[in-house]
């Protein structure tokens, strides 16, 4: 086993949950090269204090630049807002560091072609924190489209949808300001990667994105809300497969609405991360007394489980796909070898954003490879 010095940028919500993920990745999944947190960055000097000493870390700083720059550093883990990561990317793989970064990539399609140049020119290990589509049975269903169980896919439905602004009276705040922040920028990126991840290229898009709620109460009256609220966007595949895809931050009931079904001409597939340990998986190979989804719960015969369960049905949960997540990033540090999603996989999903916003613009379909 071999050390390895981690430092994180960003000490909040997902900073947290990257730290959690190092402290534990080599205890569950035994990996050669052990995380050592040696120190986090944060915009105060007391706010970084305290995330050193909550989380573990060796040290801390409020400048990011010293954290890229220290030589007990070895790796780099962005978890700080979009309008920050091409920056921090481009210094850290300057500085000849493997880098982890949260989605999106880049606060624009312009920050991802910029960062994914760095990457690719360092040839050194990237990968974009796509975590839903890690857990065990998001990538079971992955296996079975690419084994052919359902067959020829014909179609594919899937949506992020959450509840957290459907209260119009719900205060402004920085994620109500800015189109990186919006629904295009804050849930969309995780669906459209996982439409990708399961249908391949995305060839041309039509899309509608609103903003429902104008105004939201601010401390001396209303502010006007300057990104989106929802989104639906109709897909053409490169395979030529028809899809659609809706995003909202005000479906009211909807906490962790990242679901999607795919159906193919011998079956189909159902998921919901609100059931986040199953698949719902109906085959047409069955008897007729018996053709129906049939509900799969994961457990250790599925990829990654069990590394944390010896007990079907059990269940993973939100950070155990942190913690994946980080075994990925290792293991591609330690063998060389690009590990899905790289930089170039998470550029993807701001192109198709970006031609969502083209489409919406010119109020008709657009081409992805033409922006």
């Amino acid at each position: 086993m071999t050390d390895i010095g981690i430092g994180i940028v960003g000490g909040g919500y997902m900073g947290k949950a990257h730290a959690v993920a190092m402290a534990a990745v080599g205890a569950v999944f035994e990996t050669r090269l052990r995380p050592r947190l040696e120190m986090v960055a944060a915009n105060s000097a007391q706010s970084a204090e305290r995330y050193r000493a909550a989380f573990g870390f060796a040290r801390a700083t409020d400048d990011w630049r010293v954290l890229v720059a220290d030589p007990k550093v070895e790796a780099i883990v962005i978890a700080s807002p979009q309008s920050t990561h091409r920056a921090i990317a481009e210094a850290a793989f300057a500085a000849g560091k493997p880098v982890f970064c949260e989605k999106p990539l880049g606060a624009s399609l312009a920050d991802s072609l910029a960062m994914v140049a760095a990457a690719e020119a360092s040839g050194l290990p990237n990968m974009v924190g796509f975590n839903y589509i890690r857990t065990p049975a998001s990538q079971y269903a992955r296996q079975l489209i690419k084994d052919g169980v359902i067959g020829r896919i014909t179609w594919f439905r899937g949506e992020h949808t959450e509840d957290f602004l459907a209260d119009p009276a719900d205060p402004a705040t920085w994620r109500t300001q800015g189109q990186a922040n919006g629904t295009m920028g804050d849930l969309a990126p995780h669906m459209i990667n996982a439409a990708l991840a399961l249908m391949g290229p995305i060839r041309s898009v039509m899309a509608e994105i609103e903003t429902v709620h104008a105004t939201r109460p601010g401390p001396d009256g209303p502010v006007a809300v300057t990104n989106d609220d929802q989104a639906q966007m109709m897909c053409r595949f490169d395979s030529g497969t028809l899809g659609q895809m809706h995003f909202s931050r005000i479906a009211t009931g909807r906490k962790m609405g990242y679901a999607y079904e795919v159906q193919g001409t011998r079956g189909a597939i159902r998921f919901d991360q609100e059931d986040q340990n199953a698949i719902w998986l109906y085959k047409m190979d069955d008897s007729p007394a018996e053709r129906g989804f049939r509900k799969i719960l994961t457990g250790p015969a599925h990829p990654d489980y069990r590394f944390f369960c010896q007990g079907p049905g059990h269940g993973t949960g939100y950070q155990d796909q942190i913690i994946i997540e980080a075994k990925d990033f290792l293991t591609a540090i330690d063998t060389g070898a690009a590990v899905w999603p790289t930089f170039r996989d998470g550029m993807e999903v701001n192109r198709v954003i970006a031609a969502a916003f083209a489409s919406q613009a010119q109020g008709g379909w657009c081409d992805v490879a033409s922006v």
